[in-house]
């Protein structure tokens, strides 16, 4: 069930854990005490649907926890992710009055919410969240073509390298580190999951997996969680390099 944390949650702007990777990473103190007046919290339980693609959106959102899903669904009932919402991720587009695609709560997802008529109006006088915008905005453009050349190109082997890769990344940049040497990581997808991301079989993700476990590249601490001793080793099993693009 859908929950609304206006007053339950009371996060500071400032302390908040998204802050330096969200929307509102550039705004000033003035900035964000606006944004505090127009923000509220909502929360999801895993498997729930966030946004069903054509819904009318009445809102925007930064992801503060958790992991949801982009879904498209074709007109013979094929479905296919097309994107992972990390946190601090932005959810919904300024300017656009209905959801493009599916948005499913693949954890549980609290997202910091802001009422989408007084936050355009705000990025159309507030210059430091329109440039914050534009460069999530062609970060994601660059991770779009890093998908396309992964899903086209690599093997299955690389795939699963590589989202591995694209989710410790992340988790090091939300916590301050630099992603290099020893990392460890909650894998926030299930196989299933993952199989229906990167375009694969559920028997083909879970024999790289073992693969990668065998040749040392990867250790598995229960379910989810994920010990990459290496992180540059890692990287070449992913078909790139320690200066390579992966998106992040």
């Amino acid at each position: 069930m859908l929950q609304d944390h206006q007053t339950l949650l009371q996060h500071d702007c400032g302390d908040c854990a998204i802050r330096h990777r969200a929307v509102c990473a550039r705004c000033d103190t003035d900035e964000l005490l606006r944004l505090e007046q127009m923000k509220y919290y909502r929360s999801y339980q895993a498997g729930q649907t966030i946004v069903w693609v054509g819904d009318r959106m009445d809102f925007v959102a930064s992801v503060v926890t958790g992991i949801a899903t982009l879904t498209q669904t074709l007109e013979d009932g094929r479905r296919q992710m097309v994107g992972l919402l990390l946190p601090s991720d932005f959810v919904g587009r300024p300017g656009r009055a209905t959801a493009a695609y599916d948005v499913t709560a693949t954890t549980d997802v609290l997202m910091c919410c802001f009422r989408k008529r007084p936050f355009e109006d705000m990025m159309a006088r507030t210059p430091h969240i329109a440039q914050r915008l534009l460069e999530m905005t062609l970060d994601e453009l660059d991770a779009a073509r890093e998908w396309m050349l992964l899903l086209g190109r690599k093997t299955a082997r690389e795939k699963i390298a590589s989202l591995i890769a694209i989710i410790a990344r992340r988790d090091a940049s939300l916590n301050l580190r630099r992603a290099a040497g020893a990392l460890a990581v909650d894998l926030p997808l299930t196989r299933e999951e993952m199989a229906d991301y990167l375009g694969l079989t559920l028997e083909t993700v879970s024999r790289q997996i073992s693969a990668l476990k065998r040749d040392g590249v990867i250790r598995l601490d229960g379910k989810r969680s994920i010990t990459i001793p290496d992180f540059d080793r890692l990287l070449e099993e992913a078909g790139d390099d320690a200066d390579g693009g992966l998106p992040v």
